[in-house]
């Protein structure tokens, strides 16, 4: 551990001035006594123009000096009025964190560096992480604060049309088309919007629901979000202080519309986008867009962001004999309220969050259920241990711990959430036992990384524990697992032993399909196959074509939890404009 003596603004700023030094020279040489052998540079556009990760000092010196050629990074320094540095413990490793300010030739930006001493090198403290984030363009910032706009357009002029009449001309696109087509106004395509509008480019975000935060609104009767109010603010605009700690969903449906209307969002409700075709020559999208009275318009953006979610197409598994059924399917997007089951029967097919949720419902509303397991489940009581990863976000400012959170690095990452599973597991010991003496089949995740990568790898697979575990134990919900079905019939299923399970209902809570088969519905097989895999982790150290420009130009996703599309909309944002003043390229190759 470094001498608790040691003044650690001293060590960062000593650290600084040897690394925008060692990046003014022609070569790396000085680069090699900065990094541990073992250390980690993630790159958030601002040098690169990607966001990528590299691993291991080596990997990093071959890639450094030449990102530094071209960005001229510099003016390197401890961010002022940001954390000062301190010492922390990120993923089991004691370290010496700063949150640093630089330029480039295009831009602004903010980072991390972690240090910690080199044993191979008479503890000198070298980078063990480093962060480089674009935060603004240089000529293109953000009108807010000091400088936002003084509306002279509408207050001065008084024979003209006033603030009212701009806002319904714009969000008519009567004369125009929009720069940036948004499909989605959930939290991503509200957050990528607000991001996109303060960056002047004219933005149109379509939804085919009938108001803005549907997609929350008619969601299951009793749903509130399960992680905490100070994770999920929305970007310019914060929660008020007085919201609860878990924001039930109408709240946040609600929250929605008014942030639209509060940040002169463009939005079209009751809008089916019918899919598109890219001109390669044009660089611009042919889109069609089917209004509620059946009317369609035909527009050509130079750029289409899907914010349809990780998954925006219901998984409905061709299950033996299902078809046969006679009773009421639904898919759990389409479950609405428990009551009408009262005194019924109900079979829910699937274990993660919104199986157990809306299995816990049906019991209220008086209902006898029964949960079908198919496969292992993540277990974890909502408190404390489900927001062991949340913990920064209850000291510090929102902006401090959004770029702790875009510094960790996939490996280390990982090792967290290890960690954290761990302890989640001893806290939760109780609960584990009694599922497991009932036969649930528990799992932890891939090398026990817990229930935070099931959802960055496949957008599910685990529950947050309210009380439908504890009903599990009980016996007041049962449990079956799905190989003890042998098929399914007019009635409901039918057991390998002979017996019969009758169903008035089945809530089929068995996922989304991934977005590249919307994908593929919406722009052809040849764009589904250039893009390739969204979300998940490939090769990379990344989110596989996520806030990133993609293989097809012109085309992006973002998706994720409010905390997610908060912080990855600036990036995505900042590459579109990048690309409308002709800094950046419209594509990158797969």
């Amino acid at each position: 551990m470094l001498d608790r003596t040691h003044d650690l603004t001293a060590t960062v700023e000593s650290w600084l001035a040897a690394f925008a030094q060692a990046l003014a020279a022609p070569d790396a040489g000085d680069l090699t006594s900065l990094f541990q052998a073992d250390s980690y540079w993630r790159d958030v556009l601002a040098l690169s123009w990607r966001i990528k990760t590299l691993n291991g000092r080596e990997a990093i010196l071959r890639e450094l000096p030449a990102d530094a050629r071209a960005a001229a990074p510099r003016a390197f320094a401890i961010a002022a009025g940001r954390a000062a540095p301190r010492r922390v413990t990120r993923a089991g490793t004691d370290s010496i964190e700063a949150i640093l300010q630089f330029e480039t030739t295009q831009g602004r930006g903010f980072g991390i560096v972690r240090l910690i001493p080199d044993a191979a090198d008479g503890q000198r403290p070298k980078a063990w992480t480093l962060l480089t984030a674009l935060d603004e363009l240089k000529g293109f910032e953000e009108p807010i604060g000091a400088h936002r706009p003084r509306g002279q357009s509408y207050s001065r002029d008084f024979r003209g049309p006033n603030w009212l009449d701009q806002r319904e001309a714009a969000r008519a696109y009567a004369d125009r088309d929009p720069a940036v087509l948004v499909i989605g106004a959930g939290q991503a395509g509200l957050a990528i919007a607000a991001r996109l509008t303060m960056l002047q480019i004219d933005t149109l975000v379509v939804d085919r629901e009938a108001r803005i935060g549907d997609n929350w609104r008619k969601r299951y009767h009793a749903l509130t979000l399960h992680n905490q109010v100070q994770v999920n603010h929305m970007p310019y605009m914060p929660f008020p202080p007085s919201w609860p700690v878990y924001i039930p969903k109408d709240k946040l449906a609600n929250w929605f519309e008014a942030y639209a209307e509060a940040l002169e969002l463009n939005i079209w409700t009751a809008t089916e986008f019918e899919g598109g075709t890219y001109d390669e020559a044009a660089r611009r999208w042919r889109v069609t867009l089917r209004r509620a009275d059946g009317s369609q318009r035909v527009m050509q953006p130079a750029h289409i962001v899907m914010a349809t979610g990780v998954s925006g197409i219901p998984n409905r598994p061709e299950l033996p004999g299902l078809a046969d059924y006679k009773g009421t399917l639904l898919h759990s997007s389409q479950y609405g309220d428990g009551e009408p089951w009262a005194g019924k029967h109900a079979l829910v097919i699937g274990t993660g969050n919104s199986g157990h949720d809306i299995a816990q419902d049906l019991q209220a509303a008086g209902a006898e259920v029964t949960m079908v397991q198919r496969a292992p489940t993540l277990v974890t009581n909502i408190e404390p241990s489900a927001q062991l990863a949340y913990a920064a976000y209850n000291d510090g400012t929102l902006e401090d711990n959004d770029l702790i959170a875009a510094s960790m690095p996939l490996a280390l990452g990982r090792r967290s959430h290890q960690m954290l599973t761990e302890q989640s597991k001893q806290l939760d010991h109780a609960l584990l036992d009694g599922l497991a003496r009932i036969g649930f089949k528990l799992d932890f995740g891939e090398d026990g990384t817990g229930w935070q990568f099931k959802y960055l790898t496949r957008g599910g697979g685990y529950y947050f524990n309210v009380g439908c575990s504890d009903l599990l134990v009980s016996g007041a919900v049962k449990l079956i697992q799905f190989d003890a079905i042998a098929r399914f019939g007019a009635e409901g299923a039918e057991l390998k032993d002979g017996r019969k399970l009758a169903a008035d209902l089945i809530v089929l809570a068995t996922g989304y399909k991934p977005q590249e088969e919307l994908v593929r519905r919406l722009y052809g097989e040849a764009v589904a196959d250039l893009i390739g895999p969204i979300w998940g982790f490939g090769r990379g150290q990344e989110l596989r074509n996520m806030y990133t420009r993609t293989p097809q130009p012109g085309l992006y996703f973002i998706a994720g939890s409010l905390a997610q599309c908060r912080i990855n909309s600036r990036y995505l944002a900042l590459q579109i404009k990048a690309i409308e003043e002709g800094l950046l390229p419209a594509g990158v190759s797969g």
